[in-house]
């Protein structure tokens, strides 16, 4: 037995659980994709809410092994360190960035498949 889904509403979680990212750099961010893969029960929003779940684990772990690290030696440095290593900030942010809007044109052209991010680790 095969179930149908709303397309629009498949687009709108979708596309919901991917950029709740950028609301917010706190961990109340996770708390949308979460909610979205507690409450529906359609099978590609929710594998898209545990994909987003684990990206901002992704994103968390990344800056943290890039950003602490920078974050002492410009302490170390007065602020030299953050001005050298600002290509490798950027960049971050970019790829940070890049992918999700990646996510976001995905869930919105083909609402019938799941993103999956490139080169993460996933937890769930």
């Amino acid at each position: 037995m095969q179930s149908t889904y709303d397309s629009g509403k498949r687009k709108l979680l979708s596309c919901l659980s991917h950029a709740a990212i950028f609301f917010s750099t706190t961990f109340l961010s996770i708390g949308v994709p979460i909610a979205v893969n507690l409450l529906s029960d359609d099978p590609v929003v929710k594998q898209n809410a545990k994909e987003s779940i684990n990206f901002h684990f992704n994103v968390w772990f990344w800056g943290a092994v890039i950003g602490v690290p920078i974050g002492i030696l410009s302490f170390i440095t007065f602020g030299l360190g953050g001005v050298l290593f600002f290509p490798v900030i950027a960049l971050g942010f970019l790829i940070h960035w890049g992918l999700t809007i990646l996510a976001l044109l995905h869930c919105v052209t083909n609402p019938d498949e799941a993103f999956k991010y490139p080169f993460i680790f996933r937890l769930f």
